[in-house]
């Protein structure tokens, strides 16, 4: 801790911070992200917390003569599913991690 800085301030930034963060990721929880693949042949729903919900895929992405290419499009989803994911937390939770830099704490 830096020299004249109040612990009592710092124990209370710190507790809204610990609250923000709580709701933020709250909200993640309950956002829901979408990841497409193959000009939406295939469509991978999660929520912003990397939680997948579902997985939709057009009849016409089915043929048994080329299961691979299908299995590349889920795959290709999912990957879209998570980068969503990931930049929606990070906009939520990016501001309030750097804020940890400011208080003055080793590591931040």
């Amino acid at each position: 801790m830096r020299p004249g800085m109040n612990p009592q301030k710092l124990m209370l930034q710190m507790q809204r911070m610990q609250q923000q963060m709580e709701a933020a990721q709250a909200e993640l929880a309950e956002t829901e992200v979408t990841g497409t693949a193959g000009g939406g042949l295939v469509t991978v729903t999660a929520t912003a917390s990397g939680e997948f919900r579902g997985v939709k895929i057009d009849p016409s992405a089915v043929d048994p003569e080329d299961v691979e290419t299908l299995e590349d499009l889920v795959l290709a989803a999912i990957h879209n599913a998570a980068a969503a994911g990931k930049e929606l937390s990070d906009a939520k939770l990016g501001p309030l991690t750097s804020g940890l830099g400011g208080l003055g704490l080793p590591g931040f």
